[in-house]
């Protein structure tokens, strides 16, 4: 192959990062400015760019979105909050308190522009009383630590808030609103992007506390009462959501094939293994290094590279005291099951930017990783047992640090593999 093949793969991240940038896709999804007064809001780490997007269409509007620290765009009208991600803060709480202000009092011939992002979860918080902040950070930090898939810890989420679970549109009732979701969930379920603020759901609060015992989470009293008095997460078909249609403008099967173009632009083969990938990080990566070298053992002199190249959201449980993340894990234990083994290389990277807490998207490795681990006396395998991916990658420079990049589809894996 010519060229740099890390070069490459970089490239291949970058153009799934690009293919989700909202100042591209959400156009389309946009219709004309409606008349009357027209309300803007949203969360999650593509909202602000979600909302200069929108004002670039259609001029200044009133609004209020929040997102991540270090994510705010300009906007000339819409005013932009950045607040804390994974764990909420103070700002996220006030935030979200006016933002429900802001909707309150909305009549049915006025319009609401729902922009959620995944992130939301997190940025839209307003704990049902008696649950104070410091109790629902503790909640969520104990659910990002145990391995829970997205799916069951959004569950928990919609039943201990009053924005998730379709709430937030009910809070808009009667106006109109159109919500445009960016995916980061496996299976593009618009009521689990950013937990369904504007979704109903069909869960219960008992579905929450055996998610909450099964995964040993810690419940203090209020989480227990609200869990057991009930709560305001909508069903589906309540009326209250009547008036709110939900559209996808951006989801990862779409960086995925863009990707995958830019592969075959280069006259390499692609080969799609899903969009929706999930499990344990160190896991799949084991799968995943069985994948490859299977294909490579099938590969003959001459025969073109190879492309694999995968999407979803993987899970870690906490076990060491490390920094680390769902990509950089699975790209440790990717390069540790791969053993040096010429011809493969891998990047695995947050398509926001952010993988776990750290401000970095992810890591490359190549059939050196290993052995500059030990030149440089660095343990591989007990970097992992702590869960210090970040850690390891960062005393190789191996990390992929892309900055803030305004969107978030999840998940984006590649590995490379040339004939042995």
């Amino acid at each position: 192959m010519t060229g740099d093949p890390r070069e490459f793969l970089r490239a291949l991240f970058d153009k799934a990062v690009e293919a989700a940038d909202p100042m591209r896709s959400l156009a389309a999804f946009l219709p004309e400015k409606p008349e009357g007064r027209v309300v803007v809001i949203g969360a999650g780490k593509a909202s602000a760019r979600m909302a200069e997007a929108v004002e670039a269409e259609w001029g200044p509007c009133e609004g209020l979105v929040i997102t991540r620290y270090g994510y705010a765009r300009h906007c000339r009208g819409i005013e932009i909050v950045e607040a804390a991600h994974p764990v909420p803060d103070q700002a996220g709480l006030d935030t979200t308190k006016r933002m429900l202000d802001l909707l309150d009092g909305l009549g049915e011939d006025d319009f609401v522009l729902a922009l959620i992002s995944g992130g939301a979860s997190a940025l839209l918080i307003a704990p049902f009383e008696p649950i104070t902040l410091a109790e629902k950070q503790a909640v969520n930090s104990a659910l990002l630590a145990s391995g829970a898939p997205i799916g069951q810890m959004n569950i928990v989420r919609k039943h201990l808030s009053q924005v998730k679970g379709g709430q937030l549109a009910a809070a808009a009732y009667p106006a109109r609103m159109l919500a445009l979701l960016i995916s980061d969930v496996p299976g593009d379920d618009p009521a689990s992007i950013g937990s369904g603020p504007t979704v109903g759901d069909a869960s219960t609060a008992d579905d929450a506390r055996k998610i909450l015992d099964h995964w040993r989470i810690d419940q203090p009293n209020s989480v227990s009462r609200v869990l057991s008095t009930g709560n305001g997460v909508l069903p589906p078909d309540a009326p209250e959501l009547a008036r709110t249609e939900n559209r996808i403008v951006a989801a990862p099967s779409q960086s995925l094939e863009a990707a995958a173009g830019l592969v075959r632009e280069a006259g390499y083969r692609a080969e799609i293994l899903g969009d929706a990938l999930e499990g344990e990080a160190r896991e799949v990566a084991k799968h995943h290094a069985a994948l490859a070298l299977d294909r490579q053992s099938r590969m003959q002199p001459g025969d073109q590279p190879l492309v694999l190249l995968s999407g979803g959201e993987l899970t870690v449980t906490r076990r060491g005291d490390g920094i680390g993340g769902p990509n950089a894990e699975y790209a440790l234990a990717l390069a540790l099951a791969l053993g040096g083994k010429p011809g493969i290389r891998a990047i695995a990277c947050d398509t926001d930017g952010v993988d776990g807490a750290a401000e970095v998207a992810g890591a490359l490795i190549d059939a050196q990783t290993m052995k500059r681990a030990g030149a440089l006396g660095v343990d591989p395998q007990a970097a992992l047992d702590r869960n210090d991916a970040h850690s390891f990658f960062g005393k190789l420079e191996d990390q992929v640090v892309p900055g803030p990049t305004l969107t978030n589809v999840n998940d984006f894996r590649a590995i490379l593999i040339e004939p042995a």
